[in-house]
């Protein structure tokens, strides 16, 4: 593959991702491109790295701006990081698309869309029993109430992921059949 080539792709799916990464600032409350971007940076960055750079610097960046300008009277202080499970569970979306997207067809981006969910809410939910011992006690029990709680949020979660899936997926999709110098060459 040339070098033309390479950074035409990587250009094109960097810019879809950026566009999704920026739409957290209209999106309501959980419906998120972040597991789409995940799931789609694993399935097409050719260096693997750039599958969990790249989302995980997204979440970041737009978190910076989210937890200190729109949600800052929720929080002491400049937050420069905010919670870490949050970060591990879509690190964990990236390995479930390094696995489940070797081959890209709307049943395999669907069930790995469902699966990240799934795999979202038991990490981050997780993180909030273990971070918030004010609100859950440490004990099954307590732990039972946080993934309760976080029941409220899965829905929009799901549906953020299978939207922005198929928006990402979709589009990417139809710029290959136009521009076929986009594809990935098949080994």
């Amino acid at each position: 593959m040339s070098q033309e080539k390479i950074n035409a792709r990587f250009g094109v799916i960097l810019g879809i991702i950026v566009l999704a990464a920026a739409s957290r600032f209209i999106s309501p409350f959980n419906f998120s491109p972040i597991g789409a971007i995940a799931l789609f940076g694993a399935a097409h960055f050719t260096k693997k790295m750039w599958a969990f750079i790249v989302p995980l610097a997204s979440l970041w960046v737009s978190s910076l701006i989210l937890d200190n300008v729109f949600y800052a009277q929720y929080y002491d202080g400049f937050q420069w990081f905010s919670n870490p499970f949050v970060y591990l569970g879509f690190a964990l979306m990236a390995v479930l698309g390094l696995g489940l997207l070797k081959k890209i067809n709307v049943a395999t981006v669907f069930g790995s869309a469902l699966a990240g969910t799934v795999v979202f809410f038991l990490v981050s939910n997780f993180g909030s029993w273990l971070e918030m011992p004010h609100l859950y006690s440490r004990d099954f029990t307590g732990l039972m109430a946080a993934y309760t709680a976080g029941l409220a949020f899965v829905q929009s979660t799901l549906i953020g992921n299978l939207v922005y899936s198929g928006l990402l997926f979709g589009s990417f999709e139809l710029m290959t059949r136009s521009y076929p110098q986009l594809a990935k060459v098949k080994a």
